[in-house]
């Protein structure tokens, strides 16, 4: 499939600044028994020291061949949440080849099943677990997950507030029995505006409240995910979001050189890199400005300060409690990984 491969991310983007990676302050901690996972999707959070009160949730998602963990550390979602105090919630894919299903019926319907499924119910749980403003729940990805960002989008609408894909492809472009569908990825299959934010608004019928403002990167030069897609994610959700299509604004070189920016009102936005290929840097500043964060700061109830445990320090003992509906104590270990037992109880295990 050639799908991103961290390392090219990193360095392929020959006509724009690369973002430079910083590494964040602390690790990943797996949940389990978070809620229906009928795909058996592994879920990890990063939850800095020190949180926005409410914190925003970020849900970030990895390409095809990726996984998690790479995601983390390719991307400076965690950094920022360290600087800013909101949680990121980075989903790993059961698919052996590291790719989302963004196929299915089950997947393309709310609460029907799916991945899609599994990263619903996780985001439910952290907001009733820690505390999440449910006003301020987005998502991102990179390639797959760019197109599992366009399926939320669609298949459940009443989660987020906003999102943001890097190289994806519409919600439902790869409808069908395998996950991969080269008639929507050579950029070959195309529709009406009309039939586009048709097939978005069947991800939840009947649904009537607002829709996430919506946010789409592509490369010219993308040869795996064809960039006539760009064009039909602007059709849908220009449809979908009941704005012209026809853009309020043209920006040349922006954000960068090489990239074009169209503004469609306040609730759409498409960025096209001239020249740049399937391996489009993520510029995580910009996801931030679109989801409204950049000025967010921590403090109050999320923790002023870091949080310690009876034993000193800042991270909970093996075997101490992490997490937990409730629980205002440390979220990270001092050895072993916190693990959830349940939505009340997390524990440092080796």
């Amino acid at each position: 499939m050639g799908f991103l491969n961290l390392s090219l991310l990193l360095l392929s983007a020959f006509l724009v600044n690369v973002p430079v990676v910083r590494a964040a302050a602390g690790t990943l901690q797996q949940v389990s028994n978070f809620g229906k996972n009928p795909t058996g999707v592994q879920m990890f959070v990063y939850r800095p020291a020190r949180l926005a009160s409410p914190p925003p949730l970020i849900v970030a998602m990895h390409y095809c061949t990726g996984t998690a963990q790479a995601y983390f550390t390719g991307t400076n979602y965690a950094n920022l949440a360290d600087q800013k105090g909101f949680i990121v919630i980075y989903p790993d894919a059961p698919d052996s080849g590291g790719c989302w299903d963004v196929h299915s019926d089950a997947t393309l319907k709310h609460d029907a099943g799916g991945d899609s499924l599994a990263i619903a119910e996780m985001v439910r749980y952290a907001i009733t677990t820690y505390g999440v403003d449910k006003t301020r729940v987005f998502a991102t990805g990179t390639s797959s997950g760019a197109m599992m960002t366009n399926v939320l989008m669609g298949a459940y609408p009443d989660l987020f507030a906003a999102g943001s894909a890097w190289a994806g492809v519409p919600f439902g472009c790869f409808a069908g029995p395998s996950m991969w569908q080269s008639q929507c990825a050579n950029g070959q299959l195309t529709k009406t505006a009309q039939a586009w934010g048709d097939q978005a608004r069947n991800g939840y019928p009947g649904y009537t409240g607002a829709r996430p403002k919506f946010q789409t990167w592509h490369g010219s030069a993308d040869t795996t995910l064809y960039p006539q897609n760009f064009f039909e994610q602007i059709k849908q959700w220009t449809n979908v979001l009941g704005v012209s299509a026809t853009p309020t604004s043209n920006s040349t070189n922006t954000p960068v050189s090489g990239y074009w920016r169209a503004n469609f009102g306040s609730q759409f936005q498409a960025n096209y890199g001239n020249g740049v290929t399937h391996n489009i840097p993520v510029r995580a500043d910009d996801v931030l400005a679109w989801f409204g964060l950049s000025n967010l700061t921590p403090g109050g109830g999320g923790g002023e300060t870091p949080p310690t445990n009876p034993g000193g320090g800042t991270c909970a003992a093996l075997y101490g409690q992490c997490g937990g509906s409730g629980w205002a104590g440390p979220t990270c270990c001092t050895s072993g990984t916190c693990k959830s037992s349940n939505q009340w109880y997390s524990q440092c295990l080796p």
